[in-house]
Parts: C-alpha cells; structure tokens; sequence
C-alpha cells in the first residue's frame, strides 16, 4: 500500500519498480524526509498516476517488462506538462553507457542498487530544490514579460541570486567552497580589466564585459549539480566510466542555463554564463573537452575563466595535496601554457600575476 507523509503541500515523489520491496525501500526513505510518495509497479501505472496528479520528481527503476524506465523517460519528456518533471533513474546496472544513455533521454541522475539510504536522500534533496528553482524562474520569468524595466533589472538580480543558490549546492558536493569562488571571480575581473588595456583586446572588452564576466564566473561548475556526489568528492584519481561522466558538468550546465535563457529573454549575462559553463575545459590546442575546440573558437570569457580557475585550484588546499606557492602554479602553468591557453592571455596573466589572490 502507499504511504503518505501526514503533511500536506509537500513536494510529491513518485516511485516506479516493478520489485515490491524496492518500492518499499525507497517509500520508507523518502516518507521518512518528510516528502509525500506515489508508488508505481509498472511504466503504464506511473503514467496514470501522473495523469492523476504531476509529481515534482520521478524515481524509477530500468529494467521492467513491458515499458522500461528509458521508455517512460521518453514519454514524460515527449509531454509538455510532463518534460520538466525531473527523472532519477534506479538500477542494479552501473555500465557508462546506460548511464550516459539515461543522460541523453533527459535523466537527471542515477542511483545504482542496493539503495544507500544517505546517497537517495542526497540525490532527491538536490533535484527537489533544483526542481522548485527552475519552476520559481520559470514563473518569474512569465511575470518578468509584463513588467517595466525595473522591475526586469529586480527580476535578474533575483534569478542570478536563484543560480547562486544551486552553485552553492554544486560547491558543497565538490572539493572547493566559497573562499575558491570568490578568488575566481576576483582574478577573473584583474585578468579581464588588464586585457582591456592591452590592444590585442580593448575592441572587444568593454566595462560591461568585464562586469558580466566576473558576474558569471561562479557558474562554470555549476553542472557538477548533476554529478553523483561520490565521483565529486573521491579523492583518488578517477576511473574511465567516472572522468566520462564527470566530463558531463559542461554540458549539463549549459543545458541548465540554456533552459533559463528563454525566448526573448536575451541578455549578455546568460549568454555569457552558457559560454562559461559549456567551454571553460576547451584547450588552446583542441585537446580539451566537451568539443575539442581550439584557439580563437573557444569563446573569450571562458578563456578567461579557465586561466583564473586553474590558478585559484593550484594555489588552494585540496584533501590529495597542500596548495602551491604562486610562483609554483605559474610554473606549473607555464609548462602546460602552449597546450592550455591562448599565448597572449597568458603573458597578460603573468604581468598581473602579484594581482592576483
């Protein structure tokens, strides 16, 4: 039988396993967060009951008879009312591609079986809230239409505040918190007001672009909201199937503020944050990923981005290793510039580098 939290108005869960005691083991663990569940047996049933009332997240196992997970996936995507419902898939099977697989349907994460009590909750808590962000943007967005242009500069101050919100979850499950993002976005404004005194690039940056760039710094990483916590804080080096998925926070962020970035809603901010997050691990010489872009291709701000990030990483403690000296990491640097980085940004980099925090 389904339980039901006693209070009402809470986010509802819908649970699809064709395994009894699964559906069991996860009712009891998402009722026990204080979150109402709904629980299915089969892809047909899961559709009736969303029919009956939309759920603000879906957990449901791949492997069923008849419909699996990857076709319930793909009905609820194909849906307008449904499309924005987070999935988390749920699997014994733990292979890369049918991971990769349920990214490309539009699955959100994966939970693999047995269930860890701690890593569920960890899991719907951060899709829950990205949930409810997404549609709280969403709705403001509809009222941002219809509004006069200070009330669209309020709006933008509380989306942006929205954004810092979910890179402040994506921060607390990586290796690095709230003193690496703040040296970023700092070292990001010195590395940019300084190239727009140089005459390589004082054509194409202006104050506002310098404003905006350290503005959207912050949300390079903010894909990492979509990676498992366990390959996030795993202080070994990582294997095949995780650096893959790993790989994946460029595009999950992008898709993330790609779906922010409605139909006229332009602006250089978003634009700029999507170039951000999609291309700061591009490398001058098209080593990098997610699209091996080279040189000039690789937009600016997220040349930028990936100059100051990498200083602010060498120069901070991680749990693997003590931090290096500035003159270590530009060293470091150095030895890697001709593959990483634009040349000419990079001499401008070291001129400022006693600038730098």
């Amino acid at each position: 039988m389904e339980k039901h939290n006693k209070h009402t108005g809470n986010a509802l869960v819908l649970i699809v396993d064709d395994v009894e005691v699964n559906r069991e083991i996860l009712n009891e663990i998402v009722t026990d967060m204080g979150y109402d569940t709904a629980l299915a047996q089969s892809g047909a049933e899961a559709l009736e009951k969303v029919r009956e009332k939309l759920p603000d997240l879906v957990l449901s196992d791949i492997s069923m008879p008849e419909m699996d997970g990857y076709e319930l996936c793909r009905r609820l995507k194909a849906n307008v009312k449904t499309r924005d419902i987070p999935i988390i898939f749920i699997s014994a099977f733990d292979k890369t591609s049918d991971i990769v697989k349920g990214f490309e349907l539009g699955g959100g994460d994966y939970i693999t079986k047995p269930f860890i009590p701690e890593l569920v909750k960890a899991r719907v808590n951060v899709h829950l809230k990205l949930h409810e962000a997404t549609r709280s943007i969403t709705e403001t967005n509809r009222r941002l239409h219809a509004s006069v242009n200070e009330q669209v500069r309020q709006m933008e101050q509380e989306r942006r505040g929205v954004l810092y919100a979910l890179v402040g979850v994506a921060s607390e499950n990586s290796q690095y918190g709230k003193v690496y993002i703040e040296r970023m976005r700092y070292n990001c404004r010195i590395l940019a007001q300084s190239m727009q005194l140089s005459p390589l690039f004082g054509d194409v940056i202006s104050d506002h672009y310098v404003d905006t760039v350290e503005l959207a710094a912050p949300l390079c990483d903010i894909g990492n909201i979509g990676v498992p916590i366990d390959i996030l804080q795993k202080t070994s080096a990582l294997n095949d199937e995780e650096w893959e998925i790993m790989r994946r926070h460029t595009l999950i962020g992008a898709k993330l503020l790609g779906d922010l970035n409605v139909a006229n809603d332009y602006n250089d901010f978003m634009q700029i944050s999507m170039d951000i997050a999609h291309y700061h691990h591009e490398n001058w010489d098209g080593s990098g990923y997610p699209e091996g872009k080279k040189g000039d291709d690789i937009p600016l701000a997220a040349q930028i981005v990936a100059m100051s990030g990498m200083f602010c990483a060498l120069t901070e403690n991680r749990s693997f290793r003590s931090s290096y000296s500035r003159e270590e990491a530009l060293d470091i640097m150095h030895k890697e510039a001709e593959q990483k980085f634009n040349p000419d940004i990079f001499n401008i980099f070291c001129k400022v580098a006693r600038q730098l925090r």
